[in-house]
């Protein structure tokens, strides 16, 4: 440990000798651990944004069905195409065949004006819920309460808006529970607020208004297809309730064995492995990029210390001279490389940190400068300096001392 601690000691000082030299040395290095840590930063950033907001909309502990599967192409998109659409009926349906399902929801959702007075907001989300919403944990009231059971069966004019939308129409000195808005026309009886949600890639997620299916369907009409949720009475009872979920269609839509599902069932699993699915390709292209990156800084570094070794043959002869072991040559010559290739990690591990918090704050896309992230810039370029300094620590550890010694 005393030899390693003195090789990094001499490195050191080598590096401080020659300022321009390992700055020039190290660029390839700083330029690699930069983009690692400014893509790793902002990909972990992006995969957490994304990962919160599936599990906020499609709730962890749940599953749902549409009228069409996930389909890649539109081949596939066409043999689904003729499927039935969701109806409150087949939310029935599974509610009777289903023993393991604790709750089963049907919802629609649509775009429209919000008005209060002379205050108006185009394209909110309009979110149609039958009584069974209240059981799902993606809807909440921070103020006020959540519309009754009752209230949703009997299609009372009655909503519950997000955060953004009673700020934007009553601002902060007004309270937003019980003032009267309308939707697309249709006066509605504000009993809730929900709490804050914030935005993912600069879309807000408060800007909404949930009410009563029935209400729903009057304003934008009954022949849209619903959603279905359904929460297992157990999360460990998720692909039982999945399967009686299934059956339970089967049966009302009354398909044959040899039929496929008219159907597509969801979890949030299923999201995440879409989005994933879609972005590795993308990250492993910049992985690769980087990679080379820090190829080209380990031929450098190599280079760099293959003229060191020329320079100090003198030095090295005479540490031989003096009894000095060839592994105390190897030690020495790998030590110099490593902090030399770990000088520039760490510099580029600042610099990546700083421009993805920079890209964060004036864009949309998240960052998440993540300690793992940083140890793993730190460690590959560690890892490039001991495997580029190899060859020329070797090389060092060759000379003879006497011929070191004698020349010029």
């Amino acid at each position: 440990m005393k030899a390693i601690l003195e090789s990094a000691a001499i490195a050191i000082e080598a590096i401080w000798g020659a300022k321009l030299r390992s700055f020039m040395t190290v660029l390839g290095n700083i330029v690699a651990v930069t983009s690692i840590i400014a893509v790793v930063s902002l990909i972990q950033g992006l995969n957490v944004t994304v990962r919160d907001a599936i599990l906020s909309q499609a709730g962890a502990d749940s599953f749902g069905i549409q009228q069409y599967p996930v389909t890649r192409s539109d081949e596939e998109f066409e043999r689904v195409r003729g499927n039935p659409r969701l109806t409150m009926r087949d939310a029935q349906a599974i509610v009777e065949y289903s023993a393991s399902a604790a709750a089963v929801m049907a919802e629609a959702r649509s775009n429209g004006r919000v008005t209060y007075r002379d205050r108006s907001i185009d394209r909110v989300r309009i979110t149609g819920v039958s009584a069974a919403y209240t059981r799902f944990s993606n809807y909440d009231a921070e103020r006020g309460r959540l519309m009754s059971a009752t209230e949703v069966d009997r299609a009372q004019p009655v909503a519950v808006v997000g955060w953004q939308i009673a700020d934007r129409l009553f601002g902060a000195g007004v309270p937003a529970v019980d003032q009267t808005i309308k939707v697309e026309g249709v006066h509605f009886r504000i009993v809730g607020v929900s709490g804050k949600r914030g935005t993912v890639l600069g879309q807000s997620q408060d800007e909404f208004v949930v009410v009563p299916l029935g209400q729903f369907e009057r304003i934008f009409g009954s022949r849209s297809s619903l959603s279905i949720a359904v929460r297992p009475r157990d999360l460990s009872l998720l692909p039982r309730t999945m399967d009686e979920a299934a059956m339970a269609l089967r049966i009302a839509r009354r398909l044959e064995p040899s039929q496929p599902d008219n159907f597509g069932l969801f979890t949030s699993d299923t999201f995440l492995d879409i989005y994933y699915s879609a972005t590795t390709g993308i990250f492993a292209v910049l992985v690769g990029v980087v990679a080379l990156s820090l190829l080209v800084g380990g031929i450098v570094i190599m280079n760099i210390m293959l003229m060191v070794v020329t320079e100090r043959t003198q030095e090295i002869g005479l540490r031989r001279g003096l009894g000095a072991k060839r592994r105390d040559i190897v030690t020495q010559i790998l030590t110099e490389s490593t902090v030399l290739s770990v000088f520039g990690g760490l510099v580029g591990t600042g610099l990546g940190a700083a421009i993805a918090t920079i890209i964060s704050s004036f864009t949309p896309v998240p960052a998440s400068v993540e300690p793992w992230s940083i140890a793993l810039g730190v460690g590959i370029t560690a890892t490039v300096g001991l495997l580029f300094g190899l060859y020329p620590a070797l090389r060092a550890a060759r000379l003879d001392p006497i011929e070191a010694l004698g020349r010029e």
